[in-house]
């Protein structure tokens, strides 16, 4: 199977040097009141707020919620770390969440560059295609791993198999087609076969590493 390493663009890199950081900012927010339930919570419904403010064409404002819903997503793991308090129930929240803010993001984006400049809206069907099938690929790959114990653990709830396209590379585009909403459509077809292309790569790595 390939390496994580040859097959992700920036998303590891970054974690990496995120890491410290994100701790330190975990520690410093470790009180009573902020629990990774909450945090999830919190960039869920940032991320909902982006998605509808896009559709209404407030890209700036869309721009803002979708990074603090980002910020969000990304200080749940290192808080239940900081707590050793890591569970299935809050693994299983996280991805969900963050599966329906991809989502709806994308469909605010299609409305509002649609309302807005007449795009089509079949490049961003081919995004939520391509997301669907690579969710697939990599959720029955960690379903299965975990089952026959060929687990991949870098840290996070889910077993991931590397791709082009990871949560880094979504953010940027995602923050792409909101900076610059009139190019949304000719974005969202270049990342459709961005994610595609990871999509493939799971599903021949994960055929090879569970043979």
């Amino acid at each position: 199977m390939p390496s994580r390493s040859s097959l992700i663009v920036f998303d590891a890199p970054l974690r990496r040097v995120l890491e410290a950081p994100l701790a330190r900012v975990a520690a410093a927010m470790d009180k009573r009141w902020v629990t990774p339930d909450r945090l999830t919570t919190s960039g869920l419904v940032l991320g909902l707020g982006s998605a509808v403010t896009a559709g209404l064409q407030w890209w700036y404002i869309a721009l803002v919620l979708w990074l603090l819903s980002r910020c969000a997503d990304g200080l749940d793991g290192p808080l239940a770390r900081h707590r050793q308090a890591q569970s299935g129930a809050g693994g299983f929240y996280d991805i969900t969440a963050d599966f329906i803010v991809y989502g709806s993001t994308v469909v605010g984006v299609a409305v509002g560059v649609s309302a807005a400049f007449g795009a089509p809206q079949w490049p961003f069907l081919l995004v939520l295609l391509a997301y669907y099938i690579n969710g697939a690929a990599f959720l029955a790959f960690s379903s299965i791993a975990e089952k026959t114990g060929r687990t991949l653990d870098d840290g996070r709830s889910l077993s991931f198999l590397g791709g082009l396209a990871e949560g880094a590379e979504t953010v940027l585009v995602h923050s792409l087609w909101l900076l610059f909403p009139m190019f949304g459509w000719q974005i969202a077809l270049v990342w459709s076969v961005v994610v595609g292309v990871s999509a493939a790569q799971r599903i021949v790595g994960g055929y090879r590493a569970l043979s």
